[in-house]
């Protein structure tokens, strides 16, 4: 089979990763609290504002010659209001000016104004003054000079992108009167001054962010030192509940318009000129990109919201449909305890086997080694291999063992000729890697007595599981394999019987046409054949089989590639069965529409739920989200400790179940991903077989203890 497995998708992926963090840096940047909370404390400068400055006008020129400050003209109000546009409180106060006929000024938040670029151009449509807030409503006086620069340029690439303006006119976040301004926030409003800002300050603060009632505002607003003087009031359209402040606005506009005052923007409040230049094209088109990247950003973490919403629903559904139905397999099981054995059947047992010299003695030597009554003929079926496995097999000169030597084929061909080679009806098909229990083929055939049973899947079991990667293939062996085979059995909808074991009717290998060489996956696609061809293929617990897992990275992500692969070709092929009757179509109704939520989707899905808990801890709650992810660990080990119970195994190796949750299951996310991409792209992969490092002695004596009952 030629190899034509894609390469060039990677760097995609990985350039579709970066554009990913990038965006939710951005978004998350911008999603910081607004109000007037600074997060911590300047460190004292040692400079002081002159008072020139606490003692003058709220409006401070430093950007050029020397330092100047204006106060608004007699009876002349400017409202202002920062920390907007919000999509719910920014329309009602433009609504509540509009009927007033007055002009005001917002400060807006370039963040803000990227998210909601319709309400950045209802306010100049509607004749307002617009002012910069910075990007994301940092504290500028704990900002260094290049963060300052970045906030202030990147609100001015926003407003150009929606308004095709730019603005002189700035007001620090968490600022307030003149008289109010600290040593750092002075030398933050000189580095503004530098960029050619002048600085807002206000003469009346409102302090309608901490949510005083609406006649509380109007007498902050409206309460003057000097009968008839001009003000700059300080409100807000955005960081919480503005019901207040809308209302007030309401009022402060009708009281002091009978007072004979007239309400207009900042500049012309003070006799400057329009503070907005028009921005040119080469700024507008900067400014677009910020603001479809600010936008796409917000999508995104609304797509990510989602999906995190439905792994969660997907996994805690899986979860619950594995421990009950594995409660309902444990009743079934014990109440056979009591059947007495039937007579033994006569077994073959055919191993496949490639370059195997590692590992083919023990295995054959432990199944000859059976409790079975009955006789068993080993066939090994030796497929072209290039190292010493054929010599050391007929070296072993043990009584029933067969050796069949064949040129290389593939796996499919090499079962095959060892099927076709078999004396016996009952046919037990194992890997050559894999080492029984003495019991493992007695109890493996047992439940072939029943005449409706064409196949049995068997419990395999990790051997070499000493390192972390050991312990967590041992973890998915119990917890993901043999809690699926447990509900597959209740459900009669079983998918895949292991190449490691399983056990065969020959009736129904011949109903099949026996093993297709179709997919990657041949258990998988055998298996599912069997059960459309409307046998019942069950799960035997007791039935172990020891194998040698991966024992590094790249070898584990080979043979699931494989497998990931093959499982997606299968559920292909026989996709049909979803339309079919009988036993044909409830398998196919049951089993492919689980495969296709739990095994694809799922793993799609999941990354977004891992991506989004990251993004919660980094910029929302972390404590929701850290909570979050330690209960989803908790469910999982719970479910893991029921798992190995059930199996007979102790818990200890569930220590490392929370590592595996952060580094293990994202490697099986990327191999799904990058079967479903190979499939996508119509790649075809060669036969990986994994590198043996000798687990197991000649005599299979390194196998594990079998686990108690």
């Amino acid at each position: 089979m030629k190899h034509r497995d894609p390469r060039g998708h990677w760097i995609l992926l990985l350039l579709g990763g970066l554009v990913l963090g990038v965006a939710l840096l951005l978004n998350g940047a911008a999603r910081g609290e607004l109000g007037e909370s600074p997060g911590r404390v300047a460190a004292d400068s040692g400079v002081e504002p002159p008072a020139s400055v606490t003692g003058g006008g709220p409006v401070v020129n430093l950007a050029d010659g020397p330092m100047r400050s204006a106060r608004p003209k007699p009876r002349t109000i400017a409202l202002t209001f920062d920390d907007g546009p919000d999509p719910r409180w920014t329309p009602q106060l433009l609504d509540v000016l509009a009927r007033h006929h007055a002009r005001a000024t917002f400060f807006v938040v370039g963040a803000q104004v990227a998210q909601h670029p319709g309400l950045a151009r209802r306010l100049a449509r509607e004749g307002h003054e617009i002012g910069n807030h910075t990007y994301t409503h940092i504290d500028m006086s704990t900002s260094p000079d290049w963060r300052i620069r970045l906030e202030l340029d990147l609100t001015q690439r926003a407003l150009a992108g929606t308004v095709g303006v730019k603005t002189r006119l700035m007001r620090m976040p968490y600022t307030s009167t003149p008289g109010g301004l600290t040593g750092p926030q002075w030398t933050a409003a000189q580095r503004a001054g530098r960029h050619g800002y002048l600085v807002a300050l206000t003469d009346r603060d409102t302090e309608d962010w901490a949510r005083p009632s609406a006649d509380e505002i109007v007498r902050r607003a409206v309460t003057s030192a000097r009968p008839g003087e001009g003000a700059v009031v300080m409100l807000h359209d955005s960081g919480g509940d503005r019901a207040a402040t809308v209302a007030a606005v309401d009022r402060i506009l009708t009281t002091l318009s009978a007072e004979g005052y007239r309400f207009t923007t900042l500049s012309e409040s003070v006799g400057l000129p329009y503070s907005s230049v028009r921005a040119s094209t080469a700024e507008r088109m900067v400014g677009t990109a910020l603001v479809f990247a600010q936008r796409a950003s917000g999508w995104l973490i609304a797509g990510l919201a989602t999906l995190f919403g439905l792994a969660g629903l997907l996994t805690l559904t899986r979860l619950g449909m594995l421990l009950s139905l594995a409660r309902v397999h444990v009743r079934r099981v014990r109440a056979k305890e009591n059947v007495p054995d039937p007579d033994p059947p006569r077994v073959s047992v055919v191993v496949p086997a490639y370059n195997e010299e590692m590992s083919i003695e023990a295995t054959v030597r432990s199944i000859l080694d059976s409790d079975h009554r009955a006789p068993i003929e080993v066939i090994v079926v030796d497929d072209g291999s290039t190292d010493d496995t054929a010599r050391i097999v007929a070296g072993l000169d043990l009584p029933g063992l067969r050796l069949l030597r064949k040129t290389n084929g593939g796996k499919p061909s090499a079962l095959n000729a060892g099927i076709a080679r078999a004396r016996a009806d009952i046919i037990v098909l194992v890997d050559g890697d894999t080492v029984f229990q003495r019991d493992t083929v007695r109890t493996l055939v047992a439940p072939l007595t029943d005449p409706t049973v064409g196949a049995v899947s068997g419990n395999t079991k990790v051997a070499n599981r000493g390192g972390l990667l050991g312990r967590w293939q041992h973890i998915e062996y119990v917890i993901g394999f043999n809690l699926d085979r447990r509900m597959f059995d209740v459900l009669e909808c079983m998918p895949t019987i292991p190449g490691a074991i399983g056990a065969f009717r020959r009736e129904s290998l011949a109903s099949v046409g026996g093993v297709s060489d179709d997919t990657l996956a041949e258990d998988t696609d055998l298996t599912m054949a069997i059960c459309r061809a409307g046998w019942r293929v069950v799960y035997e617990e007791n039935a172990l089989a020891w194998t040698e897992a991966p024992s590094s990275l790249r070898q584990l992500w080979r043979q699931r590639y494989r497998w990931c692969y093959g499982t997606l070709q299968a559920m292909w092929k026989h996709r049909g069965s979803i339309r079919e009757g009988g036993r044909s179509g409830r398998f196919g109704r049951r089993c492919l529409t689980y495969l296709t939520l739990f095994q694809v989707a799922l793993p799609l899905f999941a990354p977004a739920m891992d991506l989004f808990t990251l993004y919660g801890l980094l910029f929302l709650d972390p404590w929701w989200f850290a909570g979050s992810w330690a209960a989803f660990v908790g469910l999982q080990t719970l479910a893991g400790a029921y798992a190995l119970r059930l199996d007979g195994e102790p818990v200890r190796p569930l220590w490392a179940l929370p590592i595996q949750q952060v580094i293990y299951r994202q490697l099986m996310y990327l191999v799904v991903i990058q079967s479903l991409v190979t499939a996508v792209l119509g790649a075809r992969l060669r036969w990986h077989t994994i590198r043996r490092t000798g687990t197991f002695t000649p005599d299979g004596r390194s196998v594990p203890a079998r686990p108690s009952a």
